[in-house]
């Protein structure tokens, strides 16, 4: 005869069973499925995405010329208006970049061409929204706009100079990354492609700590992917705001440098800090091919080092050349989230992933940024040794004489070739006598 206590597990467990077919049920019943689901709750917190590299795509693929193309509908791209607004994007930071091979050269000018573009996509179509604050953000969603936030990519971009820096900022640049795919003078990228500016235990130096306190003083969000473990722990211990990886994911799930260790994210949320997951391929899986359950094992491994509410989504769009299968374009982030729904996310965990984590660390930063209004400009600068760029004009008085004035080169170097004639000829004249 069954003790009482199996019975009862027994009972219990019987219970569970028809409350699970009960529910099933009803969804049939209402027709509420999974998929409305996630459309109810992506309708009321529409994502707001870290990371797109459309900008870098216009130039390369249209020249920057935004009247030969509708942005409604793009070929060769995963991202347009049309397919966003499938995807519940409700903003999006986009990127300008400049190649690395840019830094010791017009690297200044090109990012401006590319903030250009940026602002006159999301000024000249209706459906987008310039934004440049927390606020504006949030009002941008009550107007049912996507609102554009512009980041820079890789702080070779401001040619070590803060007054670079604050008249990015002026043009309404938000977020900047130290670092890309090669090494500044002040930071060190997690990348080998360029050896340039190789410094041994100087992850972040003087200068390096002056840009970030003067993105803190501005009010821009500093951006920490693609810069070097160290490069990131320096950031992260000399920041006075909360910081991003607006498109890194899990290293212990995928173990490539571009990837985030545990001992980092948890310095990341004693900071109160964001991770963005990104969705490339080889950053989920290691590999050129991954599935939407390998992207969750990254929410779900980070969720359980620091929190739900320290993750956001970046995904690289345009930026990278692989993408999960079911997650090419930038339309299928719902099926991301009913993934995470599957796996017993809560509608308020999922909230806070899609964008309510990014409105706090944005409203962080502009607190901070309003802590800070009696300081004034940084005027630290870079030395010219630490800089060794070629291209640095180093400013001289004109000579008051003026061009017509100078002697020739030529009349400079005569003189002197006579009087070494003239002692030739003198030694000469010695030997011969003797």
């Amino acid at each position: 005869m069954p003790s009482r206590k199996s019975a009862s597990a027994s009972s219990s467990f019987w219970m569970k069973c028809h409350l699970v077919v009960l529910s099933s049920l009803c969804c049939l019943i209402s027709g509420y499925s999974e998929r409305d689901r996630v459309h109810d709750l992506m309708s009321r917190y529409p994502l707001i995405d870290g990371h797109n590299d459309l900008a870098l795509q216009l130039r390369i693929l249209h020249n920057n010329q935004l009247s030969k193309i509708d942005l409604h509908n793009v070929s060769k791209v995963a991202t347009d208006i049309t397919r966003l607004q499938a995807g519940k994007v409700q903003a999006q930071m986009f990127a300008v970049y400049v190649m690395c091979g840019a830094q010791e050269k017009d690297a200044v000018r090109l990012t401006l061409e590319q903030i250009d573009v940026v602002r006159r996509m999301c000024t000249e179509y209706k459906d987008f929204e310039l934004v440049t604050s927390a606020h504006e953000l949030k009002n941008s969603e009550m107007r049912h706009k996507i609102a554009c936030l512009i980041s820079i990519e890789g702080g070779h971009s401001i040619d070590s100079s803060l007054p670079a820096l604050r008249m990015f900022y002026q043009l309404g640049v938000r977020s900047m990354s130290l670092t890309h795919t090669c090494n500044t003078p002040w930071a060190e990228s997690s990348s080998k492609l360029y050896n340039v500016y190789q410094r041994q235990n100087n992850s972040l130096t003087r200068f390096g700590k002056a840009v970030v306190e003067e993105m803190n003083r501005l009010g821009m969000i500093v951006d920490l992917s693609h810069s070097s473990w160290d490069t990131a722990s320096a950031a992260l211990k000399h920041s006075k705001a909360p910081v991003i990886f607006s498109h890194s994911s899990s290293f212990s799930i995928c173990n490539h440098g571009r990837n985030v260790p545990d001992w980092l994210l948890k310095d990341l949320k004693k900071k109160r800090g964001l991770i963005m997951v990104n969705l490339h391929s080889k950053f989920i899986s290691c590999r050129d091919e991954a599935n939407i359950s390998r992207v969750a094992d990254h929410f779900d491994h980070i969720k359980k080092v620091i929190g739900a509410e320290s993750i956001g989504i970046g995904g690289d769009f345009e930026g990278a050349v692989s993408f999960p299968k079911g997650l090419e374009d930038v339309s299928k982030y719902p099926a991301l989230i009913q993934e995470l729904l599957q796996r017993n996310w809560t509608e308020n965990e999922l909230a806070d992933v899609l964008r309510k984590n990014f409105l706090r660390v944005f409203e962080e930063v502009e607190r901070v940024r309003d802590d800070l209004t009696s300081k004034q400009p940084s005027e630290v600068q870079i030395s010219l040794e630490e800089v060794q760029n070629p291209c640095r004009l180093v400013l001289r008085p004109p000579d008051p004489r003026g061009p017509s004035e100078r002697p020739s080169s030529r009349a400079q170097h005569e003189p002197k070739g006579l009087l070494i004639l003239a002692i030739v000829l003198l030694l000469s004249s010695l030997i011969m006598i003797e």
